[in-house]
């Protein structure tokens, strides 16, 4: 038996202010941001499935996110779309009705996804 599970765990996120990031991933995401900052520079997001640790430690402007290496879904893309409108500086138009893309404040690339 493999003792690797074939499941992500967690993505880290750079990001250059700590709270700053987790109040506006929260917002995005609809989730409190009433969990605890871990060793001064992590935020784990409260989300179902695979979760993302927000981490001021490693941030530089060359570890941002470049491409989208993460995927957040939704069951309706247009709606997504509007409410990312209202939350970032950069959205991308929705592409073959299934998915955009999107920058965070630090300039991280993410995607969503109608599933």
């Amino acid at each position: 038996m493999n003792p690797i599970a074939a499941q992500i765990g967690m993505v880290f996120i750079p990001v250059s202010d700590l709270h700053k990031a987790r109040d506006w991933y929260c917002d995005v995401l609809g989730v409190p941001a009433d969990g605890e900052i871990l060793h001064d520079h992590l935020y784990v997001l409260p989300m179902e499935g695979a979760g993302l640790i927000l981490d001021s430690k490693i941030y530089s402007r060359d570890a941002v996110f470049q491409i989208a290496a993460v995927v957040l879904n939704t069951s309706d893309i247009r709606t997504a779309h509007q409410h990312m409108k209202l939350k970032s500086a950069e959205v991308a138009d929705i592409q073959f009705d299934k998915w955009f893309n999107f920058k965070d404040p630090d300039g991280n690339l993410l995607m969503i996804c109608q599933n």
